[in-house]
């Protein structure tokens, strides 16, 4: 399974930015899908987290209702919807899949098989 993130950016702060995650190879071993950040100088942290069926949703309390996760199975793709950013949110963005049933735990990176290469989003103030 390979994953491939985009869409970050700079943008200011209150603005909006889309994220994508594609996708590809053995994708039928993909579960619950999330997404993690990592900040300068500070470890990898979690974002956002969706089950297989997009029933079940996790969320940092960091993003809680400014941030929503999406996907479409068709598609295999996962995206994260951010709004109302703020500076702290600059960061490299990480999507990652994991390769097992079950949504528990979806928070802890351990849990996840497969990562993407990171798109970055800069938030100005």
């Amino acid at each position: 399974v390979q994953l491939q993130a985009s869409g970050g950016g700079l943008v200011q702060a209150g603005d909006s930015l889309r994220l994508s995650c594609a996708a590809s190879g053995r994708t039928f071993n993909i579960y619950t899908m999330g997404w993690f950040r990592q900040a300068p100088g500070k470890e990898r942290e979690f974002v956002a987290a969706i089950s297989w069926s997009g029933a079940s949703t996790n969320y940092a309390d960091s993003v809680k209702g400014r941030f929503t996760i999406s996907r479409d199975n068709a598609k295999n793709a996962l995206y994260l919807q951010m709004s109302s950013l703020k500076p702290e949110d600059t960061a490299v963005y990480y999507c990652a899949a994991k390769g097992s049933k079950g949504f528990s735990s979806s928070s802890y990176d351990s849990n996840y098989d497969y990562w993407g290469q990171g798109t970055l989003v800069t938030v100005s103030s």
